[in-house]
């Protein structure tokens, strides 16, 4: 899963919780499901964050 498709699918979650008519229980596997993927996107973050450090010729890792 690409980290857009985790952010597409995190707001139809947000808009199916936002619905006046949602029952306690789909709330609750709504809320699971989200936290799954906020994970993922946590994860997915961090990766690209490790991967923009750029090594300088001197050897010292500096933020890109």
């Amino acid at each position: 899963m690409t980290l857009e498709k985790a952010f597409e699918e995190l707001e139809m979650i947000i808009e199916k919780m936002n619905a006046r008519d949602i029952s306690l229980d789909d709330s609750f596997a709504l809320y699971t499901e989200g936290t799954k993927l906020l994970k993922y996107c946590n994860e997915q973050l961090d990766t690209v964050e490790k991967k923009m450090l750029v090594l300088s010729e001197e050897g010292e890792l500096h933020e890109f």
